[in-house]
């Protein structure tokens, strides 16, 4: 396993997609940036919450408490709901094109999907 493997935690599902989401939307972002420099406000703010995710994610793995686990995992989450959110609007705007939104949003939802999956569990063995 390589070295750069290692740091983004490739096996940990998580933390693999949640970094190669950050990576995808600020590849985007520059892209988007080159040909139109007036949305540039916009695309910020789905590059701030899409790189969001993955920091969140990431800085939980260092949580001093499972209290703080959770409430990073939580960030994350809302994090990811607030993409999916700025993905619809730049999407029905014109801005993003279905090809690409297809993929972002589907990138999203995953994680989205993952991180309520892990929430949960979390949350449950806290309740026993």
């Amino acid at each position: 396993m390589k070295v750069f493997e290692k740091q983004v935690g490739y096996g940990n599902p998580i933390l693999t997609k949640s970094f190669e989401f950050a990576v995808d939307i600020t590849k985007y972002y520059l892209d988007s940036v080159k040909k139109d420099f007036l949305l540039k406000d916009l695309l910020r703010q789905l590059l701030r919450s899409g790189t969001s995710i993955g920091a969140n994610v990431s800085e939980s793995q260092e949580a001093v408490s499972k209290k703080d686990f959770i409430n990073k995992l939580s960030i994350a989450l809302k994090e990811a709901k607030e993409t999916e959110y700025w993905l619809k609007i730049l999407n029905k705007t014109g801005v993003v094109s279905e090809s690409d939104f297809i993929k972002l949003s589907d990138e999203c939802s995953q994680i989205i999907r993952l991180l309520i999956s892990i929430l949960k569990k979390l949350k449950e063995s806290n309740e026993l």
